[in-house]
C-alpha cells in the first residue's frame, strides 16, 4: 500500500481521535455536573444515580476505543463511504452521515459477511492496522469484480497477520477479523437458550465475549440488568478479561461459578470424587432435607417459664405450628414469623387454660370448705341463683371475651419475652447458608439423617471438620441453601443500621476534623450535620451494574453467557438458572473438552432437567488458532473419546511438526525444565505454556523457575509473563505460542476424564508443540507424534 494512502488514513484517524476527546470531555463535564447535584426527592435521586452511570459509561466507552478505533472501510458501489470502528461516532451536525460506524450496527455487517459470490453492495474492503494511534498497514479487498475465486475467509490477509502474531498472555478482541460463521453466531436471536458447539481454535470465546458486546447495543433495556459471563477458573477470567472493557462495555459482569456467592471465597481443595458428588442433582433433596432438619427437630418439645410457673408443648404441638409456616411456602427465615406467631399462641392459650383449671380447683376447695361450714342457706340460694340472673348464653360469652383477652395479653408479654424468643430460635433456628453447610458437613448423624440416598461412603465424604473455607462445587450448595432459607429479616435489618450508624460516625468524624482544623463548629454543624453528609457521600458511591450484581446473590440478569459450558455440574446450572429466570443464554463449549467429572457428556443431557428441548445449536467449524500439523497429532485421541466427534478444519499450516521426548522417570524435571528454556530462547514476542498434570504443578513448575527465571506458576499465575506452568485445568480456553506438556501418560490416568484434558492441552498452541514424558508414550499418541531421537 502507497505511503500517500497510509497517511490520507492517518489524517482520518486523526480527526476520528480528536472527535472522541470532545465527546469524552463533554461525558466528564456531564458526569461533574450530575454530581454536584444533592438533595431533592428519592425520584431525583435515583434519577441523578441514573444520569451519573450513563455517563461514567460513557467516559469508560471513549477510553477503552482510543487502542484500535477504527479498524476498517467500506466502499460501496454506489459512492458511499464508512469507517469501521469500536464505537459509533456521531458528526458534529445531527445531519451528517456518523463519522465512524459502530461495528454492530447493521450497516456495518457487510464488512463481516461480504464475499466475491455476495458482496452486499461492496466494492472494496479495506483492513486498517493500527499500532497506538498510528496507521501501520492497509489490506484492501475488491469485492465487485468477475472472475475473482470465491473464498471463504473474510480479510484474510489480516486475519492470518493476527493468527500468526505472538500471543501477549491476554485475549484480545476480534472485532477487527471476525469471520461469517462467527458473526451469525453473535447477531443470532437472543431469546431462548442458543448452544454454540465447536471444537479447539475455532474462537467459541471470542464470539461469546463478542455477542455480549452486540447484545448490549442492540438491546439497551439489557444494560440494566446487565449481562453475566462465566468462565471455567479464575485464570481464564483474567485471561480475558480486558476484550468488554476494550469493547466499551461496562454492563458485563466476569465471574466463574466460585465467586457467584457474595462473601464467599471458594479457594479450598477437595478430591475430585467429593466434587462430583456435591455436583449431582441429588444433592439439592439433600439441602431440603437439611432445612427441614432444623424445623422442630424429633423429639423436642417446649418447655419456657413464664410468670413464675413452666408451660410446656409437646412435640406435635410444635409440629403442626412447622406445618402451618411450612404451609406458606416462604423460605425458611421468612416463615419463621409465621411458626412463632403459632408457637406464642399455643403457649398464651396453654397458660390461660392452666391458669383456669387452677382457678377452677380453687372453687372446687372453696366450695367444699363453703359446704362443710354450712353457710345460711339463703346467702348459698343467692350465690346458686346468680348465673341465671345474667342469663346462660351472656355468661358464656362474657366468658369466652375473658378468655380471649387473656390469650391476648399473654401473647404480647411471650412475644417480648426473651427466654421464649431463644426458645423458638432453638426450634426454629434463623440460619445462613454458611451455617447450614457448615453445620451439616461437621455432623456424621446430621448427614445419615438428611442423606439417606447416599451411601456411607458418600457421606464420608461429604463429612468435614468446621473452617478451612469453601470448595467452588460447594457455592452452587450455598445458592440452594440460600434459596430454601430465605433472608433473616432481623439479621438484615440490624446489618443495614450497622452499616448506617458506621456511615454516620464517619461523616461525623470528617466534621469534627473540620473543625479542629480551624473551621468554626457551630456555623459547620449549622448548615450540615452528620446524617446529611452520610445521605451525601452515598448519593456519590455510583456502582455499575456488575458491581451492584456482584453484591447481591439474587441478583437476576438480562443474558448469561458460559464459555466451557460442558464442565458445568447439574447443582451449577441450577444455580444459573435461578440468576436468569427468562433462560436468555448463550452458552459455547466442546463436549470432546469436558475435563469435569461432573460435566456433560451432551448438551442434551445438561440442558434437558431445565429447558426440556427449548434450545437451538449452531456449530463453529474452522479452527483458526491450531495449525494443521498440530490438529493431526490429536486424530487418535478424538476418536478415542467417542464416534461421530470431528477436528474442526484448520485455516492455516505453519510448517512445524510437532514432536514427542522420551526420557527417563527420574529426568522428568530436569529434560522439561532444559526444553523449557530452549523453548523460551526461541521465542521473540510469544509466550511459552509448560502444562503438566495437576498435582504436580508446583513441583515441576519450581525446576522450570530454576532454569528460565521469568517463568510463573501458581493458583493464578500473571499469563503476561513470557514461560508460564499451568495444570492442564487451568489451561482450559487459553492459548500460547508454543506448548510443552509433561507425563501425558499421568495427565491421562488423574481423572476419569483424562482423555479429554489431554485433548485441551493438545490444542492450546498456535505454533509449536512439544511433548516430554518418562517411560513410553500414550498409545494415543505413538502413532500420531513424532519421537525425536
Amino acid at each position: 500500500m502507497s505511503t500517500a494512502e497510509i497517511a490520507d488514513e492517518q489524517d482520518h484517524l486523526d480527526m476520528l481521535h480528536a472527535r472522541v476527546e470532545a465527546l469524552r470531555d463533554d461525558a466528564r463535564n456531564q458526569l461533574t455536573g450530575v454530581l454536584r447535584e444533592t438533595g431533592g426527592t428519592r425520584q431525583g435521586r435515583l434519577e441523578r444515580e441514573a444520569a451519573a452511570a450513563r455517563y461514567a459509561g460513557q467516559v469508560a466507552r471513549y477510553d477503552a476505543a482510543e487502542n484500535g478505533l477504527c479498524f476498517g472501510r467500506l466502499d460501496l458501489r454506489d459512492g458511499d463511504r464508512h469507517y469501521i470502528g469500536r464505537v459509533g461516532l456521531p458528526a458534529e451536525s445531527a445531519d451528517d452521515d456518523p463519522l465512524l460506524l459502530d461495528w454492530r450496527a447493521p450497516a456495518a455487517r457487510p464488512f463481516y459477511v461480504a464475499t466475491p459470490a455476495a458482496p452486499h453492495g461492496v466494492r472494496t474492503r479495506r483492513h486498517i492496522t493500527t499500532r497506538g494511534n498510528r496507521v501501520v498497514r492497509l489490506d484492501d479487498e475488491v469485492l465487485d469484480r468477475d472472475g475473482v475465486p470465491v473464498g471463504e475467509l473474510t480479510g484474510e490477509a489480516a486475519l492470518l497477520a493476527s493468527l500468526d502474531a505472538g500471543r501477549t498472555g491476554r485475549m484480545h478482541d476480534i472485532v477487527a477479523t471476525l469471520q461469517a460463521e462467527q458473526d451469525a453466531i453473535i447477531r443470532s436471536d437472543h431469546r431462548g437458550v442458543l448452544v454454540v458447539q465447536g471444537g479447539p481454535g475455532t474462537g467459541k470465546t471470542a464470539v461469546a465475549l463478542h455477542r455480549a458486546a452486540y447484545l448490549l447495543y442492540t438491546h439497551r433495556q439489557l444494560a440494566s440488568r446487565g449481562v453475566l459471563v462465566v468462565g471455567p477458573n479464575p485464570t481464564f477470567i483474567g485471561y480475558i478479561g480486558q476484550v468488554l472493557p476494550g469493547l466499551g462495555e461496562n454492563s458485563v459482569l466476569l465471574s466463574t461459578v466460585g465467586e457467584l456467592f457474595p462473601g464467599v471465597r471458594a479457594d479450598r481443595t477437595e478430591p475430585s470424587g467429593t466434587a462430583e458428588l456435591k455436583g449431582r442433582t441429588e444433592m439439592a433433596a439433600v439441602i431440603a432435607a437439611a432445612v427441614r432438619d432444623r424445623q422442630v427437630p424429633a423429639g423436642t418439645g417446649l418447655e419456657v417459664e413464664f410468670d413464675g410457673d413452666v408451660v410446656r408443648l409437646d412435640h406435635e404441638e410444635c409440629v403442626r405450628a412447622a406445618d402451618a409456616a411450612r404451609a406458606t411456602r416462604l423460605p425458611h427465615n421468612r416463615a419463621a414469623p409465621v411458626f412463632r406467631r403459632e408457637i406464642v399462641t399455643a403457649l398464651a392459650r396453654r397458660s390461660v387454660e392452666d391458669t383456669r383449671h387452677l382457678a377452677d380447683r380453687l372453687e372446687a376447695d372453696i366450695a367444699e370448705v363453703l359446704a362443710e361450714a354450712d353457710l345460711d342457706r339463703a346467702v348459698r340460694a343467692d350465690l346458686d341463683a346468680l348465673p341465671g340472673l345474667l342469663g346462660e348464653e351472656d355468661s358464656a360469652a362474657a366468658q369466652e371475651r375473658t378468655e380471649a383477652q387473656d390469650i391476648a395479653d399473654v401473647r404480647r408479654m411471650l412475644a417480648t419475652d426473651a427466654d421464649v424468643r431463644a426458645a423458638l430460635d432453638a426450634l426454629w433456628p434463623p440460619l445462613t447458608a454458611q451455617q447450614l453447610l457448615t453445620d451439616l458437613y461437621g455432623d456424621r448423624v446430621r448427614l445419615a439423617s438428611t442423606a439417606r440416598e447416599l451411601t456411607d461412603e458418600e457421606r464420608e465424604s461429604l463429612y468435614r471438620a468446621p473452617g478451612g473455607g469453601w470448595t467452588a462445587a460447594d457455592v452452587p450448595l450455598l445458592d440452594e441453601a440460600a434459596e430454601l432459607l430465605g433472608q433473616d429479616d432481623r439479621a438484615a435489618e440490624a446489618a443495614a443500621a450497622a452499616e448506617r450508624a458506621e456511615g454516620v460516625a464517619y461523616a461525623q468524624g470528617v466534621l469534627d476534623l473540620a473543625a479542629g482544623d480551624g473551621e468554626d463548629e457551630e456555623s459547620l454543624t449549622g448548615m450540615l450535620d452528620a446524617e446529611t453528609l452520610a445521605d451525601r457521600h452515598e448519593e456519590r458511591m455510583v456502582r455499575t451494574v456488575a458491581e451492584r450484581a456482584f453484591a447481591d446473590r439474587g441478583w437476576v440478569f438480562g443474558h448469561i453467557i458460559v464459555d466451557e459450558a460442558q464442565e458445568l455440574s447439574q447443582m451449577a446450572w441450577r444455580l444459573l438458572m435461578r440468576r436468569c429466570p427468562t433462560r436468555s443464554m448463550t452458552l459455547v463449549g466442546d463436549v470432546a473438552q469436558t475435563g469435569d467429572a461432573a460435566g456433560a457428556s451432551s448438551w442434551a443431557s445438561a440442558l434437558a432437567p431445565h429447558v426440556g428441548d427449548r434450545w437451538r445449536q449452531v456449530s463453529l467449524t474452522v479452527n483458526y488458532r491450531t495449525p494443521a500439523e498440530i490438529m493431526a497429532s490429536t486424530t487418535e485421541v478424538l476418536a478415542a473419546l467417542g464416534p461421530g466427534l470431528q477436528l474442526p478444519r484448520s485455516v492455516r499450516e505453519t510448517g512445524v511438526e510437532p514432536w514427542r521426548l522420551r526420557t527417563e522417570p527420574g529426568l522428568l524435571a530436569r529434560t522439561l525444565a532444559d526444553r523449557a528454556a530452549k523453548e523460551a530462547a526461541a521465542l521473540e514476542d510469544g509466550r511459552l505454556a509448560v502444562l503438566v498434570p495437576d498435582a504436580r504443578r508446583d513441583e515441576l513448575g519450581a525446576a522450570v523457575a530454576e532454569s528460565v527465571p521469568d517463568a510463573v506458576y501458581g493458583d493464578e499465575p500473571d499469563l503476561e509473563s513470557r514461560v508460564v506452568v499451568l495444570g492442564v485445568r487451568q489451561a482450559k480456553g487459553l492459548e500460547f505460542d508454543a506448548v510443552l506438556i509433561a507425563e501425558p501418560t499421568e495427565i491421562l490416568a488423574r481423572s476419569a476424564r483424562g482423555l479429554n484434558d489431554l485433548y485441551v492441552a493438545l490444542t492450546r498452541a498456535t505454533q509449536r508443540l512439544g511433548i516430554i514424558h518418562g517411560g513410553p508414550a500414550p498409545a494415543v499418541l505413538e502413532g500420531t507424534v513424532t519421537e525425536l531421537t
